[in-house]
């Protein structure tokens, strides 16, 4: 049991859409120490909440804020969600992961504010970097990539083994560039951050452009979500920071093919697609990022969850009727 008079040890888990934060939060999951409760709060771009999903297979106490960006509104949405989860969990250490689309400056003033002064201890921010995408000007241009970096105390490389040599030489030399220096700088593969790395303070470097977020609001907030008994198929949109989601709450006794659905997953219009989904053969997590597919089995779930992210918008009713067809929903 935590001691109330001590601070939470807190850390942010940064990085650009599809760098593999999730992956990074639940290998440090599996590591902890023994007897600690840790928590996590996760804000996804999307709807439907699929990385919380993931998150409490390995026991942690899960907030989701999805649909957007937790500093909006004030910091409201996070305010809340952070305060819940801190009420239920009463953590040893909190992880915050926000959406790969969001901007941390508004994030990081809240944790270091007035309210949570004595409440939250910030340790190192850190942040992933995919070193295939330094070449992209798309993400190194990106306002929100750059002011991930310029957060972060801990820059890591992760999927090095998915690199070649020149682009790792690149990730390195860039990092070498960077002003001011990062303090520590690592490689790693499947998102294996240590544990030791979570200890010490934060620095609170200034970012580059800490006005430069555009708040966008969550539907989700808008409108509560209907019973999945009442509603077995529910499609739910997203759009903001020049990308666009679509995504599906599906009732768990509505089984999907597994094959339907991996074509659809590799549509290459896709930027990333991730699904908790009951399929013919039991419960499967997929996930799809850079053509890279990940197909593992899974939990049994309350419902199946489905999200797709691209830069483009693409006919939601079009993408609803190839999952219907994988679910045998087809008139």
């Amino acid at each position: 049991m935590p001691d109330p008079i001590r601070p939470i040890p807190t850390n942010l888990i940064l990085g650009f859409l599809g760098v593999g934060k999730t992956t990074a939060i639940l290998d440090l999951l599996r590591h902890k120490p023994q007897g600690e409760v840790w928590a996590v709060l996760v804000n996804e771009f999307g709807e439907v909440g699929i990385d919380g999903a993931l998150l409490e297979t390995e026991g942690a106490v899960v907030r989701e804020i999805p649909g957007g960006c937790m500093c909006c509104v004030a910091g409201l949405p996070m305010q809340i969600g952070l305060n819940q989860l801190i009420a239920r969990a009463k953590p040893d250490r909190l992880l915050i992961e926000p959406t790969g689309l969001g901007h941390p400056s508004q994030i990081l003033d809240t944790l270091t504010g007035q309210y949570y002064r004595e409440v939250l201890t910030l340790g190192p921010v850190i942040t992933l970097v995919d070193p295939r995408k330094l070449d992209d000007p798309r993400v190194l241009d990106n306002v929100q990539f750059r002011d991930q970096v310029a957060a972060a105390d801990i820059l890591v490389a992760n999927k090095t083994d998915l690199c070649e040599d020149a682009q790792i030489q690149v990730f390195d030399r860039w990092a070498a560039s960077l002003s001011p220096a990062k303090p520590q700088v690592y490689h790693t593969r499947h998102g294996h951050l240590s544990v030791g790395w979570l200890d010490g303070d934060a620095g609170l470097p200034e970012v580059t452009a800490p006005h430069a977020h555009h708040h966008q609001h969550s539907r989700a907030e808008e409108t509560p979500r209907p019973s999945i008994e009442e509603n077995p198929w529910q499609l739910v949109t997203n759009e903001g920071q020049g990308h666009h989601s679509i995504g599906w709450r599906i009732h768990p006794e509505l089984c999907l093919d597994e094959n339907s659905v991996l074509a659809m997953a590799m549509d290459d219009r896709l930027l990333r697609f991730k699904a908790v989904i009951h399929t013919l053969d039991g419960w499967r997590v997929v996930n799809v990022v850079d053509g890279t597919v990940s197909i593992l089995p899974g939990e049994s779930r309350e419902l199946s969850r489905v999200e797709l992210i691209t830069a483009e918008a693409l006919d939601a009713s079009e993408m609803d009727q190839l999952l219907r067809a994988a679910a045998g929903l087809t008139e």
